[in-house]
């Protein structure tokens, strides 16, 4: 059987059919218990070819769509994703092991975002600058860029394509996406949904979403494509760092969210329980497989110990579980390669003298789901493992002294993503947000380091990458500016001043 019952049962309830497999599909296990949940066919690089070139005639005629009138369809996309919030939730806690309650909150992500891309739709304006020349207009208009490529990760399986796919839609472009092997199906049942409102909202337009199944080939033919304008890549800074430079090969748009080492800052000020709350969402949600997950806390001496045996109380008791168990806090790590990773840096810790809590493996979900219990590591100072990345729940903690060494220790990482400090003194709050703060993209007071809103900016700087997706002003990434000159009068005054008389 290609599918297992559950999927089956969740594709049923969407209203969509599962596609059939062929012998040469991939396997798709599921975290929870190991076992198999489905195999699904790969794109072939003469399917590739032809669904890219699909796209791109579809781009021609779906720019010619009024805004407003492609925000219908994201409406009616966003109205459906809202009716099967709960399969599709379900759908990703199969499929990544995130906990329910994670995955329904990533379905509402993508029914907000397509709520911020409705009223976008009618507001995708230019500006009117004054002209130096008499009787000239100086405008600066925004069009769409042609087709957007999208290349997601296994633990935001929906979110991150909604994310640059609502905007993207709304701003005139077509959509290639590529997801990850991990979590093909909720591209699957998302990309349904899709086309399922684009028929509901009569614009049903063939090519208006590809959906390309497989490997990193699948990603390189479309970073390589001349029909995609930009490449809008979300996972690790190895793979994005080989994307940027294949499309600085040609000039091609790029927008990266890469990988994150995010830090928290805990002044002495700090309300504890406030930041006990924040710390353990942030380490230990998605079992630690977010961006934006707290990796590095840097504590005032003055609270460490305080703070320390809090944490420890709370980590030692978080239910570590099957996710789709009510009452299950912290789910399973997406394979095996993950928990292996997690275990090498833990093992490097504590040969550097780090003090190591927990981090062990639980007995639950079979032999080969992977279950740990999130880690606490201390270290005197920041070092080693502490500025590397390790996608999984391991939180470094060291003491500071001196605010500005905390600010210091924070923005030492390659990465500069998400930031936060807890204080209650208005100067510290001011100083860590103003441009001598945090060098991320995001700074946060009192709160933790993940669990962004779509109403702003979401990104990164340095290794991070320096994209922006979902709120604000990034639908400008997913069109091109045009300034625009318009001399309404009867004679031709040049810039500058400058004489030219013929």
């Amino acid at each position: 059987m290609s599918y297992c019952t559950e999927i089956q049962s969740i594709f049923k309830s969407l209203g969509l059919a599962l596609p059939p497999v062929n012998a040469q599909g991939f396997e798709v296990n599921s975290p929870v218990d190991g076992r198999l949940l489905a195999k699904v066919t790969a794109h072939t690089e003469a399917e590739i070819s032809a669904e890219l070139s699909r796209s791109h005639q579809a781009s021609l005629a779906w720019r010619k769509v009024p805004a407003p009138k492609r925000g219908e369809l994201v409406r009616v996309f966003g109205e459906l994703v809202r009716q099967h919030k709960e399969p599709l939730g379900q759908l990703i806690s199969h499929e990544t092991g995130k906990i329910l309650q994670e995955g329904w909150g990533e379905v509402q992500e993508v029914v907000d975002i397509c709520e911020f891309a409705v009223g976008l739709s009618r507001q995708l304006y230019g500006l009117s600058i004054a002209s130096e020349r008499p009787d000239h207009k100086l405008l600066e208009t925004w069009h769409p860029l042609g087709v957007v490529g999208i290349i997601s990760a296994f633990n935001f399986p929906m979110a991150v394509f909604a994310w640059n796919a609502a905007l993207a839609l709304v701003c005139g472009n077509t959509l290639v996406w590529k997801p990850s092997e991990k979590a093909p199906l909720s591209a699957m049942a998302l990309t349904g949904l899709l086309l399922k409102a684009a028929e509901q909202s009569g614009m049903a337009l063939d090519g208006l979403m590809c959906l390309l199944q497989g490997n990193s080939a699948v990603g390189k033919a479309m970073v390589e494509s001349p029909h995609i304008k930009l490449v809008s890549a979300t996972g690790s800074t190895a793979m994005g760092r080989q994307v940027a430079m294949s499309c600085a090969t040609t000039f091609k748009k790029s927008l990266l969210e890469l990988g994150g080492n995010n830090a928290a800052i805990v002044c002495p000020s700090a309300n504890l329980e406030l930041v006990t709350r924040g710390v353990v969402f942030s380490a230990a949600g998605t079992a630690g497989q977010r961006c934006t997950t707290l990796r590095r806390l840097i504590v005032h001496r003055s609270v460490y110990q305080q703070l320390i045996s809090a944490l420890h109380k709370v980590f030692e008791k978080l239910p570590v579980g099957n996710p789709l168990t009510t009452g299950t806090l912290v789910g399973p790590l997406i394979d095996q390669n993950a928990f292996n990773n997690m275990q090498a840096s833990l093992e490097e810790a504590q040969k550097l003298g780090g003090k190591v809590h927990f981090g062990n493996r639980c007995d639950v979900g079979g032999p080969n789901a992977y279950y740990v219990r999130p880690a606490i590591v201390e270290f005197e100072t920041q070092v080693g493992p502490m500025l590397r990345e390790t996608f999984a729940p391991i939180l470094y903690v060291v003491p500071y002294d001196n605010f500005d060494d905390a600010i210091a220790m924070n923005n030492a990482a390659s990465h500069a993503l998400s930031s936060s400090v807890f204080t209650q003194d208005l100067r510290e709050a001011e100083i860590f947000t103003s441009s001598i703060g945090s060098d991320c993209g995001i700074a946060n007071v009192n709160i933790g380091t993940s669990g962004a809103e779509i109403g702003g900016a979401f990104g990164g700087e340095k290794e991070t990458g320096g994209g922006r997706e979902s709120g604000s002003d990034a639908w400008k990434a997913y069109m091109r500016r045009a300034t625009n000159t318009v001399n309404y009068g009867s004679s031709l005054p040049l810039a500058q001043g400058i004489q030219f008389d013929v």
